[in-house]
């Protein structure tokens, strides 16, 4: 519609006279052609086969009512039904006033009274008719996105916002569609696949918001908000409306998660209900298959414990609530095992809420972009210990620190890096840096590039969680890496089943090829670091040896066992 727009600007605009009278149909024409381009039909079945013809040519049709089958009634109902056609407005010819109201009804611009005594009259309604027409159309472009002809979100919330201030007492429900691994779909099957993905379940939406009122939009490039009055019977009603959206999608191998916020009285706002129908479909991250989940009071509560979190965090940093531990690395690669190294961990002292685990506010954290705060101070406590035991004990033990995929976009990493060894006395090769094997699939030449400028700086990268991500054997011989770092889930059961042990052995063999140790986290038996040694295993980190400690137990276990570090 857009190129249809250009194509016509500084051209006259068509003009379309339906008539079966010839002298009133050259009447108008004399008035209009001086102004516009004038085409002529002079019955209905005429008319609508020239409309189809030039639909995209015509920008006004002039319509007498009163002509042999289909008249102007039949014709102006076939036009306002038809998608392609009802874009083009229609003044109506007529000389009987009743017929005025019910053709504004039908659909018609204006309506023009018989006889024509008036031609400035009929120039300004034929010219503020196009006008209108043509800026619906701008409009209209305006506010739907391109692909889905669903609104756009800001259009969508604006419009949504003005709807609740009309009908503050009509119940509401916000609903989230989101498409699962969508980037996976369009790396396989290419991005005309993926936007016919999108143009289908658009198509989907758009029905389902036809049969039940409210409105729709493309939140972002894989997901949908529906904004639709409140069904009490809605939670039985989605597997139906998710088959629905999957018929429209034909063979495609797709699957969508649905977070539902069910209005339940609250004064919230929409953005607001909106927020909490991602979370409830957030709880779904890890589910592969169409599935639905409806926000409810335990996920309120789970909010309410979050936000609370996230408010903290500053005074958090600023009055160290946050404990950096550290677990040791024992290298056993020769007779007697001895500390090679150590890992920063992180821990809560809340002092309302007791030990947070990591596992609750590091998501959290990643989620919402907090994260490299917390790593930074994280950073900036290794490298002070790094410094503390070196000037205490004459010692030199790496630390390895976890840098986030948040951490890994920022453009001044290498710098604050350098900035915090530096500001310390260490070297950029005693602050390991660990950055976990799903971040490499997110962007890889991003984090490839990222990398390769930090191990330039002197920073050794150590692969965490080697074989819970998806980077393929080819790209591992591409990625700048100076450990890997195998999960504790695969060395749990190295011992008592053969299969898991078999897997472990070929990971270290990989290792192996890469010519870079590797690091095996979650040891907490003698026979799983015994068989680990003979399968080659450099590193050791787990409860076996040490669980991990806070500064002062771990400085005891450094006083402890000076003699055999690594000096």
């Amino acid at each position: 519609m857009k190129e249809l727009l250009e194509r016509k600007k500084g051209l006259r605009r068509k003009v379309l006279i339906v008539d079966d009278e010839a002298i009133e149909r050259e009447m108008l024409g004399d008035m209009l052609s001086d102004l516009y381009e004038t085409g002529y039909a002079g019955n209905g079945r005429e008319a609508l086969d020239t409309i189809r013809d030039e639909s995209a040519a015509i920008s006004l049709i002039l319509l007498d009512l009163y002509m042999p089958k289909p008249d102007g009634y039949d014709l102006l109902k076939i036009i306002r039904g038809d998608p392609a056609l009802r874009r083009i407005p229609v003044i109506v010819l007529t000389a009987e006033k009743g017929s005025e109201v019910e053709c504004l009804q039908m659909g018609a611009a204006d309506f023009i009274t018989k006889p024509y005594d008036a031609p400035e009259v009929i120039r300004a309604r034929v010219g503020r008719s196009i006008e209108l027409a043509e800026d619906s159309v701008i409009i209209h472009e305006t506010q739907r996105d391109e692909l889905t002809g669903l609104f756009n979100k800001e259009f969508f919330f604006e419009y949504g916002k003005l709807l609740d201030s009309q009908n503050g007492n009509t119940p509401m429900d916000a609903v989230i569609v989101d498409i699962n691994r969508f980037r996976i779909v369009n790396e396989l099957y290419g991005r005309a696949y993926g936007d016919m993905v999108l143009k289908k379940i658009g198509v989907g939406i758009h029905s389902l918001v036809n049969k039940t009122g409210g409105l729709a939009c493309r939140f972002d490039s894989n997901s949908f908000c529906l904004y639709v009055p409140h069904d009490e019977k809605l939670r039985e009603k989605l597997p139906d409306y998710i088959s629905q959206v999957r018929e429209t999608l034909g063979g495609a191998r797709i699957t969508v998660r649905i977070g539902v916020y069910s209005d339940d009285g609250s004064t919230d706002e929409m953005e607001r209900r909106f927020d909490r129908a991602k979370l409830a479909c957030r709880k779904l991250r890890n589910t592969y298959s169409t599935g639905f989940n409806f926000y409810n009071s335990e996920l309120h509560e789970k909010e309410l414990y979050a936000e609370r979190l996230i408010s903290d965090i500053d005074t958090a940093l600023a009055e160290g609530q946050f404990r950096v531990w550290f677990q040791p690395k024992y290298d056993i690669s020769g007779d007697k095992p001895r500390i090679a190294s150590a890992e920063a961990l992180v821990r809560w002292a809340h002092p309302e809420f007791g030990m947070i685990s990591p596992g609750i506010f590091i998501p959290l954290f990643e989620d919402n972009g907090l994260i490299h705060k917390l790593d930074s101070y994280v950073w900036n406590n290794a490298a002070a210990e790094i410094k503390r035991l070196r000037d205490s004990y004459g010692i030199t033990l790496p630390v390895s620190v976890n840098v986030s995929r948040v951490d890994i976009f920022d453009p001044r990493l290498g710098d604050e890096l350098t900035e915090i060894v530096t500001a310390n006395g260490i070297t950029e090769n005693e602050l390991l840096l660990e950055i976990t094997e799903s971040a490499y699939t997110d962007d890889s030449r991003q984090i490839i590039d990222t990398v390769s400028a930090l191990r330039e700086r002197g920073f050794r990268i150590e692969m965490d969680d080697f074989g819970c991500g998806y980077s393929s054997l080819n790209m591992l011989t591409s990625l700048p890496l100076d450990a890997l770092k195998l999960d504790m889930k695969f060395i749990r059961h190295i011992t008592d089943r053969p299969k898991d042990s078999r897997l472990v052995s070929i990971m270290i063999e990989i290792a192996r090829l890469l010519e870079v140790p590797v690091i095996a986290e979650g040891v907490e038996t003698r026979e799983q670091a015994e068989l680990l040694k003979k399968m080659g295993c450099d590193i050791i980190q787990g409860y076996y040896f040490s669980k991990p400690l806070p500064a002062e137990g771990f400085e005891a276990l450094i006083k402890t066992e000076k003699g055999g570090l690594l000096c």
